[in-house]
């Protein structure tokens, strides 16, 4: 029995030898990836206040200029010193997918013109503040005319448009953009795992190649990509998740699982052998020598082996399930008529200096969505490192009367969860704020801050919700939270997190570097064992067997 178990073992490790030792050295590179990222100067724009000197047209006079009866939503957003009104328009057939239904278009709000092509230019704006940081020079202070004089022909009245326009296209500084486009899938280089969609794919003049992928409708930036790091992304796109079986679709996760799955059970059989058998002792034998470095390398990474197939087995059985979270969204035509905001009157409303206005619908009455500035500012240079986000004061202002709800933030997060859930509100057991990731909300759900809505029900639901875009960020129940703190834990290693990344990453390569070099002995051993077998010159030849067996094989007791 001992026999059968050993050599099912040894032809076991032969199959999936090689996958093993793709996914460790490529595994080996996943945190030097984290670790040579291009240089971005910030991933996080800083808030300013409105400048009321700069609203000289109201949203809803300014949409009735341009004979549009309705919009979905819109934000204020400034190029430079010039405020615009960001207005998302609902597609053909009323189409109410936020970001779906084409690019928002910008209406200046000095006169009321639209912006040509103010997406595009937005998208170069954003991507060049976080990838070079503030134009030094450029920002004029609240109520100061802008630095570069742009004027109507004959009128000269400061054009806005034409002032952000040059302030985009001809940019005091930096690399030149060679090229912009709206990205609405996902690809081999902005996967998945980015999360956002639509966002703008904004290329520089640069010897790096960098390309800076930007969110227009939320000032955010989501993924930064240059020569060296695709270089890289591509190897661990072919050898870890093994792209190159994408042409099966979901059947690849199924490769994936069964050949994890069989480095699970040899790992197991080998720690049964280990256990159960006793190496010889026989000096000055090559091969038993290496035999006993294998079986000593291979109790000690075993617990590592075991971690890795199972949560990696674990985490593509789970992948099977579609990702769904995109579906979920809340969004609403609202009427020209009630878009006309009185600026003095919400900011008398509010106690902090108003940084942003948008509209939300709840139970069945408008608001304005009033943004503050927080008490402590601040851009978050690198969120994998920060791990967490500011959480700015927010009101909810009746458009009818201007009064406040209570609690509003945390109010209409609950209504959305009640939304996307189904269930009634009074089965909603907390609703609380998150502003850092950790092991179940971790930094692959990407958008923060957002609000945890939990239940009982549904297996303890928890849904993630974020207010200022409408959208679901991640649900979770208290099985998928299992498969997530395994490959948070198992896989990437978080239970390291006492010493920071640098110790998770050190801890990683590590025991990484221990399955490389356990597949290494394993493929030596086989290869001098197949060496030793084969007839060699002289050697007599009964019934098509060797009977000059290298000494190794004739004192091997399993």
């Amino acid at each position: 029995m001992r026999k059968k178990i050993y050599q099912l073992h040894r032809r076991l490790s032969i199959i999936i030898a090689i996958p093993v030792l793709l996914w460790a050295i490529s595994g080996f590179m996943h945190p030097i990836m984290t670790n040579i990222r291009p240089a971005i100067a910030t991933q996080g724009i800083l808030s300013v206040p409105v400048d009321p000197t700069r609203i000289h047209i109201s949203l809803a006079d300014a949409l009735r200029k341009h004979h549009i009866d309705s919009c979905l939503n819109f934000r204020l957003v400034h190029i430079d010193t010039n405020w615009f009104y960001q207005v998302q328009l609902a597609g053909a057939g009323g189409n109410a997918v936020p970001g779906s239904a084409g690019a928002p278009i910008y209406i200046s709000c000095t006169n009321g013109n639209v912006l040509t092509a103010g997406d595009w230019l937005y998208a170069q704006y954003l991507a060049r503040q976080f990838l070079e940081g503030p134009m030094e020079g450029m920002r004029a202070k609240p109520g100061e005319v802008r630095v570069i004089p742009v004027s109507l022909a004959g009128s000269g009245t400061h054009d806005c448009c034409g002032a952000a326009t040059e302030t985009v296209l001809n940019p005091v500084k930096g690399a030149k953009v060679t090229n912009v486009s709206m990205v609405h899938a996902y690809d081999k280089e902005y996967k998945s795992i980015n999360r956002l969609l639509p966002v703008y794919r904004v290329s520089f003049d640069r010897p790096d190649g960098i390309r800076v992928y930007v969110e227009t409708t939320q000032d955010r930036f989501s993924f930064a990509m240059d020569n060296r790091r695709a270089v890289f992304d591509e190897i661990f796109r072919i050898f870890h998740t093994w792209g190159w079986l994408d042409f099966l679709g979901k059947g690849r996760l199924a490769v994936e699982m069964l050949v994890a799955l069989t480095a699970l059970f040899t790992t197991v059989l080998g720690i049964y052998i280990f256990f159960t058998t006793r190496g010889p002792r026989v000096a000055r034998n090559g091969m038993v020598k290496a035999r006993r470095n294998h079986r000593y390398t291979a109790i000690v990474a075993a617990l590592f082996t075991l971690m890795w197939t199972f949560s990696g087995s674990f985490h593509a059985f789970s992948k099977l399930r579609d990702d769904a979270r995109d579906e979920y969204f809340v969004a609403a035509h609202f009427a020209s008529d009630v878009t006309g905001f009185d600026l003095t009157r919400l900011q008398g409303v509010c106690p902090r200096p108003v940084t942003n206005i948008s509209l939300v619908g709840m139970d069945g009455a408008a608001y304005w969505r009033v943004t503050m500035l927080p008490e402590k500012t601040a851009t978050h240079k690198d969120l994998m490192k920060d791990r967490g986000a500011v959480l700015s004061p927010v009101a909810y202002v009746r458009t009818t009367d201007y009064s406040v709800i209570a609690d509003g933030d945390k109010h209409y997060a609950a209504w959305m969860a009640t939304q996307f859930s189904r269930r009634p509100a009074g089965e909603i057991r907390s609703v609380s704020p998150v502003t850092a990731f950790g092991d179940e909300y971790n930094f692959t759900d990407k958008r923060l801050p957002v609000w945890k809505v939990s239940y009982d029900a549904g297996g303890h639901e928890r849904w993630y919700v974020e207010t200022c875009s409408g959208r679901l960020s991640s649900k979770v129940d208290d099985r998928m939270v299992v498969e997530g703190y395994s490959f948070s834990v198992f896989h990437k290693h978080h239970f390291m997190d006492w010493g920071g990344k640098t110790a998770r990453d050190a801890s990683t390569m590590f025991w990484v570097l221990m399955q490389v070099i356990l597949v290494m002995i394993g493929l030596i051993l086989w290869f001098r064992r197949k060496r030793s077998l084969r007839p060699q010159a002289g050697d007599r030849v009964l019934s098509g067997s060797p009977v000059g067996l290298g000494k190794d094989d004739q004192q091997t007791n399993g």
